[in-house]
């Protein structure tokens, strides 16, 4: 059975604004729901995480200045959120919820978090919006509980994942991939595994071509027995933040590739959200929930 982390994120503790739709996570799960391709069951709630998980990946000095809210200002100015215990409490859910779908990943082969992609958190920071790194932490579990080996970090959002870059840097056992707008935030980028910048305006063409390519060789090359994937949707063409010109065909057939390469290669996946910013809320949930059609139409 497909399993997706829901963190009942629609209770969010920030009120809606311009720069990111908190909506969107209530409105996924209801539309999957009423058009049959998910039911209840297929929705799980994350218990609370382990302290000592999250430190696998955040130095301690951070993580406790974040949970006591003692961050300074120049740090919290690099958030963009008001900070609030409520937040915290939020995004380590989100966190739990990406190391409970990896879990079920290595039994379903695939599994989804509604929230995640938090690709911006640093070993030692938070910036734009991410606290706590999920996919990272959730690689670092995996590998310190001797689940995997290999881990690839394959991240699609418009935005490079510079956090993931830094904290696996030096780590030969996670390999970090990362296809984004060129002159895109972040403006000064780290150095992952490997970098692909795409040039504003690209199509679905340009776009596909690149991904088709590049990816199933750099997955080859590596050999992962896991795969962490960031399938934001803020490469559609009206996105505020994105710059690229790729329609809700062309995400979803991304989408389609990198899923049924995954099952064709029979290495598990587990899949977060991260970012999505048009202004026509419902063109990002369609564009999410054809995330959710795909895996569940491939793998079961």
């Amino acid at each position: 059975m497909l399993k997706i982390a829901n963190d009942l994120i629609y209770n969010h503790p920030l009120k809606e604004n311009h720069r990111f739709p908190m909506i969107k996570y209530k409105l996924l799960p209801d539309i999957l729901i009423n058009e049959g391709t998910c039911i209840n069951d297929n929705f799980f709630v994350p218990s609370n995480i382990n302290y000592d998980d999250i430190l696998l990946t955040h130095s301690n000095l951070y993580f406790q200045k974040l949970i006591n809210l003692k961050l300074n200002e120049r740090e919290l100015r690099a958030i963009g959120f008001p900070m609030s215990n409520e937040l915290i409490q939020r995004e380590m859910k989100i966190v739990q919820g990406t190391i409970e779908s990896s879990l079920y990943s290595l039994k379903n082969k695939v599994s989804l978090n509604i929230a995640g992609g938090t690709h911006h958190a640093f070993s030692n920071k938070a910036e734009a919006f991410c606290l706590l790194n999920d996919q990272s932490v959730a690689a670092n579990y995996l590998i310190h509980n001797q689940l995997c080996q290999r881990i690839f970090i394959l991240d699609l959002d418009v935005h490079q994942g510079n956090g993931t870059a830094e904290i696996f840097r030096k780590n030969k056992y996670v390999y970090t991939a990362s296809f984004h707008g060129e002159k895109n935030y972040p403006f000064r980028k780290e150095i992952s595994d490997f970098d692909y910048g795409f040039n504003d305006g690209v199509s679905d063409f340009e776009y596909l071509k690149v991904i088709k390519y590049e990816v199933p060789r750099l997955i080859e090359k590596f050999q992962p027995d896991f795969i962490f994937y960031l399938s934001g949707v803020d490469i559609l063409e009206e996105d505020k933040l994105g710059r690229l010109s790729v329609s809700i065909n062309g995400c979803k057939s991304r989408d389609r590739f990198v899923l049924n390469y995954c099952k064709k290669n029979n290495i598990p996946i587990q899949i977060s959200m991260g970012g999505g910013y048009s202004p026509n809320v419902n063109n990002i949930v369609e564009a999410h929930a054809n995330t959710f059609r795909l895996a569940q139409e491939i793998f079961f």
